[in-house]
């Protein structure tokens, strides 16, 4: 049944985008909501549109002003983030679910928006100690930026209790499973 809204979200180097791309890819029935942004885009490979919808921070100021966002922060001083309610109708409107990668301030958001319509899934690791070598194994965190999300992260982890799932990202090839068989049971439910 299309009209559903499934969130994914975690401190950052969970994996939460490791396993949206595989509900992505292996279900047709889902679409991406593509959310706005006003950071700068990384490198030459991320593209307005499908990475995320990048506005200036005076157009994302107009767009909380007309009310366009189901939800926004800013997430970092002066980067704001926010999903679009036009995103939404369109990926509706087409007749599939949409699938959240949010951060976990946007997840609490988006279910609260929601309610049953929402799947909340917290994603986490088994330690502080193995975020912090998937951070470092990335290789693109300063010691001050990888010191700034791990103090996020341990915060974040505080509200892990606000969503609905919680799934322990150890194994990747489980959590992969783990991940359809949440969405294959939330879809069939009326």
């Amino acid at each position: 049944m299309a009209g559903k809204a499934l969130i994914f979200s975690a401190p950052s180097g969970s994996g939460k985008t490791t396993l949206v791309r595989h509900l992505l890819n292996n279900n047709s029935d889902l679409g991406f909501s593509i959310s706005a942004s006003t950071r700068d885009k990384r490198g030459r490979t991320e593209q307005d549109g499908k990475d995320y919808h990048f506005l200036t921070p005076e157009q994302f100021k107009q767009k909380i002003d007309n009310g366009d966002f189901i939800e926004w922060e800013e997430v970092y001083a002066g980067n704001f983030y926010g999903t679009l309610k036009t995103e939404i109708e369109k990926i509706w409107k087409n007749g599939k679910n949409v699938i959240f990668d949010v951060d976990v301030k946007g997840g609490i958001n988006l279910k609260k928006y929601f309610g049953d319509k929402a799947l909340a899934i917290f994603v986490k690791v088994p330690s502080m100690e193995v975020l912090e070598n998937r951070l470092k194994e990335r290789g693109t965190e300063s010691d001050e930026s990888l010191s700034r999300r791990l103090f996020k992260a341990k915060f974040e982890m505080t509200f892990q209790d606000k969503f609905d799932v919680v799934l322990v990202n150890e194994d990747l090839d489980k959590s992969l499973a783990e991940a359809q068989k949440l969405y294959d049971t939330f879809k069939e439910t009326p």
